[in-house]
C-alpha cells in the first residue's frame, strides 16, 4: 500500500480549495447513493404525479358536471314544488266551493238534497257490491280451473296405471301358455256371467212389487 506523505496530503487539500464545506459532503454523499436506483424512484414520482394529475382532471371535471346537474335538479324541483303548492291552493279552493253550494242546497231544498244523498250513497253502495262480486267470480273462475287441471291429472294419472296393469296382466298372460290363457278366458266369462245375473236378479227384484199390486 502506497502511504500517505505530505505532498499526497496537500494535493488532495488543493483539489478541495475551490468547494465550500458543504459541498464537499453532499459530493462524498453522491458517491455512496447509487445513481440507477436514484433515477428510479425520479421516474415512478413522475409517473405517480401524471396519474394524480389525471386523477385529479377527472374529479374537477365530475365536480362541474355535478354542480351543473344539481343547478338543473333544483330549478326543476323548485318548479315541480310551486307546482303542488297551487293545485293543493286550488283544490282546497274547490273544496271549500263545494262545501259552501252543499249547504246552500240543503237549506233551500231539504228533501231533495236528502233524497240525493241517499241514492248517491245506495249507488256507491251498489258499484261496491258489484266490484266485489267480480272479484269473488274471478277467485271462483281460477279455483274452478284450478280444480279441473287437477282432476284431469289425477284421470290421466289413473289411466296410465290401468294401461300399465293391462300390459303386464297381457305380458303375463302370453308368457304363461296356452292353459293360463283359458283359464283368464273362463274366468272372465264366469265374471261376466255373474255380473248379469246379479243384473237380472236385481231387475226381478225391481219388478216384484209391481206384479204382486196388480196380482
Amino acid at each position: 500500500m502506497a502511504e500517505s506523505t505530505p505532498e499526497s496530503d496537500l494535493g488532495s487539500i488543493e483539489c478541495f480549495q475551490n468547494y465550500t464545506a458543504p459541498e464537499v459532503f453532499i459530493q462524498g454523499l453522491a458517491g455512496i447513493v447509487n445513481q440507477q436506483d436514484v433515477e428510479a424512484m425520479i421516474r415512478a414520482q413522475k409517473q405517480m404525479l401524471q396519474r394524480f394529475e389525471k386523477t385529479n382532471e377527472m374529479l374537477i371535471n365530475c365536480n362541474a358536471l355535478s354542480v351543473n346537474r344539481l343547478k338543473t335538479a333544483g330549478s326543476e324541483f323548485k318548479k315541480h314544488t310551486a307546482l303542488l303548492l297551487e293545485m293543493k291552493k286550488d283544490l282546497d279552493h274547490i273544496f271549500k266551493r263545494i262545501r259552501i253550494l252543499k249547504t246552500k242546497l240543503a237549506a233551500q231544498y231539504p228533501q231533495g238534497f236528502a233524497a240525493a244523498s241517499t241514492s248517491a250513497a245506495l249507488k256507491e253502495d251498489s258499484d261496491a257490491e258489484e266490484v266485489a262480486a267480480a272479484t269473488r267470480d274471478e277467485k271462483c273462475k281460477e279455483s274452478a280451473s284450478m280444480s279441473d287441471k287437477d282432476t284431469k291429472s289425477l284421470q290421466s294419472d289413473d289411466l296410465k296405471q290401468t294401461d300399465e296393469e293391462l300390459d303386464g296382466d297381457d305380458d303375463r298372460e302370453d308368457g304363461g301358455g296356452d292353459e293360463e290363457g283359458d283359464n283368464c278366458v273362463r274366468r272372465r266369462q264366469k265374471r261376466s256371467s255373474s255380473s248379469t245375473e246379479s243384473a237380472n236378479g236385481t231387475s226381478a227384484n225391481d219388478t216384484s212389487p209391481c206384479t204382486s199390486d196388480t196380482g
